[in-house]
């Protein structure tokens, strides 16, 4: 029998390696598997170099979604946003998380590990996780969004 579960990358740098560490131990939602891909400590790390393998890997259509993580989020956020079918979205909190994929069909879920309560953290992906993409009118929108531009 296959397995049921959707796996989901999550990486971080060293600012938010607590709380990936965090989400990974804490995470329980049914029918996901979190999956770590680095780094593996707090020591100092250069964020793109653990954002971009999971960016790419969401960009070529090996994972549908994707979880990463810096210290203000930021910097995760904008390096994963250089892949064309990426669409991520730096989230503060649960609302926020809802109509990224409501409204943007975004793909990846952008953590700020240095300014989210843990907890609200992990609700926030849990919700990015079980929210679907609307589509109509904002189907228009995310096709605007994502088409290159010379």
């Amino acid at each position: 029998m296959a397995d049921k579960n959707i796996v989901i990358p999550i990486s971080s740098d060293h600012a938010g390696f607590k709380l990936k560490k965090f989400l990974l131990e804490n995470f329980d939602l049914e029918g996901f598997i979190l999956k770590d891909f680095g780094t593996f400590s707090e020591d100092s790390i250069d964020y793109p170099d653990f954002i971009h393998p999971v960016a790419s890997a969401v960009n070529k259509g090996d994972f549908a979604k994707a979880v990463i993580i810096c210290g203000s989020g930021q910097g995760a956020n904008m390096t994963a946003n250089k892949y064309q079918a990426v669409r991520s979205a730096l989230c503060w909190n649960i609302e926020q998380a809802e109509l990224s994929r409501q409204h943007n069909d975004a793909n990846i879920i952008a953590l700020p590990g240095r300014f989210i309560q843990f907890e609200f953290a992990l609700l926030a992906v849990y919700k990015f996780l079980n929210t679907g993409f609307e589509g109509g009118r904002h189907q228009v929108r995310v096709e605007k969004m994502t088409k290159l531009l010379n």
